[in-house]
């Protein structure tokens, strides 16, 4: 009996799933397209994906850190494009916190811990005519200024009322100066209720593979973190908004525009 419920319950659940979903790239129309740009850098002020969650060695899964930041962005449709194109201004920052007592690491077996930090980063959305969301990543600054894309790996399935936006992230690049290269994965899941009147309509499931800091010791690690959209600071938890107050003013909000991206990126 309880193998025919298993079994029932199982057939019920492939059944009300979509097809392939999630599986493979691309579904996107001008809607979804819109609902997912809405979503991640809002319609004119800043808004901030606020993140917690934890480092844990591999493959042991010990937790050695708790993680905390956010990712504070606006952005603008272009208009007169061939297709529709976004173009988003964030600015993000994490700060690494003792698993046992919550407070911000400084030093780890006499190290010292920076913050995770970028003072920018510019992303161009541009929905392709086949239904894929080609997305350009630019960060860093003059002369290592480094550029990312056109990728075309985010896929959109909706679920009812809900929209699941997920982007794989696959890092393979030198890093200057050292003959070590960069390499690490990332997934994205984004999940956009639009217009739901639940406390939290959209939010985010953010998983990485990839080594930790020199100052962690360097071996392999997985961070997971649970992801939520505010959309004013003084929502930000009391302990990150008194950091970001005291310690890292300028993420405060994300750049104004691009021309401040471009005066961060050392063009002009």
């Amino acid at each position: 009996m309880k193998g025919f419920a298993f079994a029932a319950i199982a057939a019920f659940t492939l059944s009300a799933a979509p097809a392939l979903a999630q599986a493979t790239p691309g579904g996107f129309d001008e809607d979804s397209f819109r609902v997912f740009t809405d979503a991640r850098f809002g319609t004119g002020e800043p808004v901030y994906w606020y993140s917690a969650g934890t480092v844990r060695a591999y493959p042991s899964g010990e937790i050695l850190f708790i993680m905390e930041g956010y990712d504070t962005a606006r952005g603008e449709h272009l208009e007169g494009t061939d297709r529709p194109t976004a173009r988003q201004f964030n600015r993000k920052t994490y700060v690494y916190r003792d698993a046992g007592t919550g407070e911000i690491l400084r030093e780890y077996d006499g190290n010292p811990v920076a913050p995770i930090a970028y003072d920018y980063q510019f992303i161009t959305y541009e929905l392709s005519e086949d239904g894929f969301l080609e997305t350009v990543v630019e960060q860093g600054r003059e002369p290592r200024l480094q550029r990312f894309g056109p990728a075309r790996d985010m896929g959109v399935t909706q679920l009812g009322d809900t929209y699941v936006f997920t982007a794989p992230v696959f890092l393979d690049f030198p890093i200057p100066g050292t003959e070590a290269r960069y390499e690490a994965w990332e997934n994205y899941d984004f999940f956009v209720t639009p217009g739901a009147d639940i406390s939290h309509p959209l939010t985010l499931s953010w998983a990485r593979y990839g080594a930790l800091p020199a100052w962690a010791g360097g071996g392999p690690a997985i961070i997971h973190m649970v992801s939520w959209r505010l959309d004013r600071f003084e929502d930000v938890p009391e302990r990150f908004r008194d950091y970001i107050e005291a310690e890292a003013p300028l993420w405060l909000e994300p750049p104004a525009d691009l021309d401040e991206i471009r005066q961060l990126q050392g063009a002009q």
